[in-house]
Formats: structure tokens, C-alpha cells, sequence
């Protein structure tokens, strides 16, 4: 008889990755598909850490580094946050970590106990709720909509009572929406008073269209900030990401490190540390971002779907649909399979009322956004 699985392990599957999987078989049955499930960079990695890559393959011996990261790219990253914030955070409080990801595991496992009460903001990226059970620990959704810009507001912590944790992400993933400065301090100032700890998701830094993400670092020492340099950075198959902590963490996430990973990738490290080289690169893909954000924002509403949250940043458009169909995943599938056109269904990120949004990516060519509004303007729902 076969031994089961644990119980934690009994976590539901990240939807965007089965409408990947469907959108490969129709490509690979040699039918075009435009690419708007996808949250990633349809660009490759920055030369400059392409160059690096190289440089390092052939002259590096590539073994393990700190657990904690290379000591050269966290001291660019302390560069990085002056640059950026005009934020003096010290490199020994930086981790470099496998991607967001492993930034959040090891953040969830250094921060909460099973059992403790974390927020997690619903629409919003479900790996958060779904590693946080994981481990044991209690999620709390938060449901967020227009009101608040589907950000979190003190307000309405306020009604859920005792929690240990809050997750925010500003630019958020599905919505696109942003804490402005007063907004995260309001925030910050709430859990300082009632003594909760904060993990700000702050991975799509950088991907912003008017005012800048503030980050959590300048405003608290105590904040948990995580980053990567899949979005702004476009190396989301490198799998490099960071933390800045508070110093009573360090050593507990250094420990945590050298058990569940050793280190991130030192070949990614190195890459990760030319990436830096190649600003104009970089802003000539926030570029491309801003214009297919223009064409979907503008687009969309004229063809019957115009209740868009305001996309303040990331790359992405979380827009009602339920008048076109009261199932997200069924209408996903009818446009894959009609009209060549991969979207993510709102249940992902909102497992009550997901079923009434899609997500939209735009992080692709400008061409795939213009197709698909060509094509959406040319279809109806079945009666």
C-alpha cells in the first residue's frame, strides 16, 4: 500500500502554470498563441549579465558561496538602495537567496511560528498563502478591492483582530497597484503599534509608471524586504533574489540558508552583479512595458471590458470579465482555444472571487498587445 503524502503538502497548483503547459501544446501542434499569461520578461538577461555569466564560467571556479551571498554583490546591492531610495542599508543586513521565491521561505521560516496569524491581501500572489500553510501557519485573507486600490489599509486590519504578519506587494501581482509613501507608512506605523511583523514584497520595483515605489527599508529597520532581479532586471530563469532584514534576522536566515540551500547560484551571482551594467537596456524595457500597458488600457474598454484596476506598476491588468462569462477558467480556455490568446484566470489570486477576473500580462512584445485587442474585438461569448 502506497504511504501518503503529508497534509501540508495538500496546497492547490499555481493555475498560471497549466495555462503555460496549454499554451505550449498549441504551439507545439503549430498554432500561434500570444503570450499574455506569462509574468515574466519576454526579454533575455541584461548583456552585462550575460557577460559576466561568461566571464565567470570560463575563469571562476563556481563553488559554493556564503550562505548568505557573494560579499561583492551585496555590497552593490547596499550601492543600489542610495541609489534607488536615497536608503543607507548596511550589506551584512542584505541575503541574496534562490529567487523571491527562496526569499520568502526562508523569510516565513525565520518570522512565524505554526500556528501564528499572517494577512495576506486577496487579490494577490498566491504562493504567499499557499507556502505560509505550508508551514503551518494560519492565513488570514484580506479582501482588498477599488476602495483602497487593493492595497491594505490600516482600517481594515483593524477588523480582523491579533495577527503575527502582514505580506504587502507594492507594485502588486495581479492589480498592478501601488503603496504610495504616506500609504506604507501608514501601514508601517500600524504594525509597529501592534507589533506585527512586516514583509514587504517589493519585486517589481523599478517597473513603475509615474510615481516611484517607496520601499519599507527607509521607513523601518524592522521590516522584512524582499526583491529579485527576475522583473526589473529581467533573469527570472536565473534564480537570484535578496532580503534586506532586520539584524536580529541575519543570523537565523544565514542558518536556515546553509540548510534548506547552501547558496543561491554563484554562476547567478556573478551575472546578477553585471546586471547593473546595463541600465539602458533595462529602461528601454520599461519602455516597451509602458507602451503595451497604453495599448491594453486604452484598448480594452473599448471593447466592453473597462472595469481595470489602476496599474500603477509590474505589468500586468486585472480586469472584471464576469460579464462576459461567470468562470474565469472556462473563458481563459475558450480565448486559448478560439483565438490563440493565454491569459491567467483570477483564481489564482483570489480564490473566492477570482472567477470574475483575468489577468492580462503585457511584459511580452508590443505586437502580441495590438493582436490582442484585435482579436478580443472580434469575438463574443457564445450564447
Amino acid at each position: 500500500m502506497a504511504i501518503a503524502p503529508s497534509n501540508r503538502s495538500d496546497i492547490p497548483p499555481f493555475y498560471v502554470m497549466e495555462v503555460m503547459r496549454s499554451a505550449a501544446d498549441r504551439e507545439n501542434a503549430g498554432k500561434e498563441v500570444l503570450h499574455l499569461e506569462v509574468g515574466q520578461p519576454s526579454t533575455p538577461a541584461p548583456s552585462g549579465a550575460r557577460r559576466n555569466a561568461i566571464d565567470a564560467i570560463e575563469n571562476e571556479i563556481l563553488g559554493y558561496t556564503s550562505a548568505l551571498g557573494m560579499d561583492s554583490l551585496r555590497e552593490r546591492l547596499h550601492r543600489h538602495y542610495l541609489e534607488w531610495y536615497n536608503t543607507d542599508i548596511p550589506s551584512s543586513r542584505i541575503a541574496i537567496t534562490m529567487g523571491a521565491s527562496g526569499a520568502f521561505t526562508l523569510a516565513f521560516l525565520a518570522c512565524f511560528e505554526p500556528g501564528d496569524r499572517v494577512v495576506v491581501p486577496t487579490p494577490g500572489y498566491p504562493c504567499y498563502r499557499n507556502v505560509l500553510r505550508a508551514l503551518g501557519v494560519e492565513v488570514i485573507d484580506l479582501p482588498v478591492g477599488p476602495e483602497t486600490r487593493f492595497q491594505p489599509s490600516p482600517d481594515g486590519l483593524e477588523s480582523i483582530g491579533q495577527i503575527d504578519g502582514l505580506v504587502v506587494a507594492s507594485p502588486s501581482n495581479p492589480t498592478g497597484t501601488m503603496l504610495l509613501e504616506n500609504e506604507l507608512v501608514e501601514l508601517i506605523n500600524w504594525c509597529k503599534e501592534n507589533e506585527v511583523r512586516l514583509i514587504s514584497d517589493e519585486i517589481y520595483h523599478g517597473v513603475t509608471y509615474g510615481n516611484e515605489a517607496p520601499t519599507a527599508a527607509a521607513y523601518w529597520d524592522e521590516a522584512v524586504v524582499v526583491n529579485s532581479f527576475s522583473k526589473y532586471f529581467s533573469m527570472t530563469g536565473w534564480r537570484v533574489g535578496w532580503l534586506v532584514l532586520p539584524q536580529a534576522l541575519v543570523s537565523p536566515v544565514e542558518r536556515l540558508a546553509q540548510n534548506a540551500f547552501i547558496a543561491a547560484a554563484s554562476v547567478s551571482q556573478h551575472a546578477a552583479l553585471g546586471a547593473f551594467e546595463s541600465q539602458d537596456e533595462l529602461e528601454a524595457n520599461l519602455a516597451r512595458y509602458s507602451v503595451n500597458r497604453r495599448i491594453l488600457l486604452e484598448g480594452l474598454p473599448t471593447i466592453g471590458i473597462d472595469n481595470l484596476a489602476p496599474a500603477d506598476g509590474a505589468f500586468y491588468i486585472w480586469a472584471q470579465v464576469d460579464h462576459l462569462c461567470d468562470d474565469s477558467q472556462s473563458l481563459a480556455q475558450q480565448w486559448l482555444n478560439e483565438l490563440g490568446v493565454a491569459v491567467t484566470p483570477g483564481i489564482d489570486f483570489d480564490p473566492t472571487e477570482g472567477h470574475r477576473f483575468i489577468r492580462f500580462s503585457f511584459a511580452g512584445s508590443t505586437q502580441e498587445a495590438l493582436a490582442t485587442v484585435e482579436k478580443l474585438s472580434n469575438w463574443s461569448p457564445k450564447p
